[in-house]
């Protein structure tokens, strides 16, 4: 019996190649919020969400080496998991943009910890950062969930590059 390697092999292929194949696969589309020091809230679209652990109720995400909030979300002890409804696009794109309040004209209530829960959404989920993962050029953030909420809708998806609504039967 041989010893697997080690490590993968060098790709055959450039990350151009490698987006264009993951587009493929449609992902739910979130709004990650939080709260800055001075009590400002900060928020962003992010696609890689998926549920770990039942018992206890464990659900990741994913957020770049680079981005400019990774210090916030690393450092802070809750956030909330907004799944966005079938209507919410513009959410999607607002929370992705460079811009200084991405909150300004936003709808949403405030969870147990003072966080932002947005209005409308097909779910949202209140989380303890209880652990963080460097992985490549993301962080993977597992968080524990402590509280969570549901509303039936049509789903907003990322697929080929295009933000999506599903149907509902």
């Amino acid at each position: 019996m041989s010893t697997p390697p080690s490590h993968a092999r060098s790709p055959e292929f450039d990350t151009r190649h490698f987006r264009n194949a993951l587009s493929q696969f449609a992902t739910g589309v979130t709004v990650i919020t939080t709260r800055l020091e001075d009590g400002t809230f900060i928020g962003l679209t992010a696609s890689s969400f998926n549920s770990v652990s039942l018992d206890p109720p464990l659900v990741l995400w994913s957020l770049a080496n680079g981005a400019s909030s990774l210090p916030v979300f690393t450092g802070n002890s809750h956030y909330v998991i907004n799944v966005l409804s079938g209507h919410q696009a513009p959410l999607a794109e607002r929370f992705a943009m460079r811009i200084d309040n991405r909150f300004e004209g936003v709808d949403f209530e405030l969870s147990r910890t003072g966080l932002p829960v947005l209005r409308g959404v097909s779910a949202w989920f209140e989380c303890h950062n209880r652990s963080r993962y460097p992985e490549g050029d993301h962080v993977i953030f597992v968080g524990e969930v402590e509280e969570c909420g549901v509303t039936p809708q049509p789903a907003l998806v990322f697929h080929n590059g295009k933000f999506v609504a599903t149907s509902s039967r």
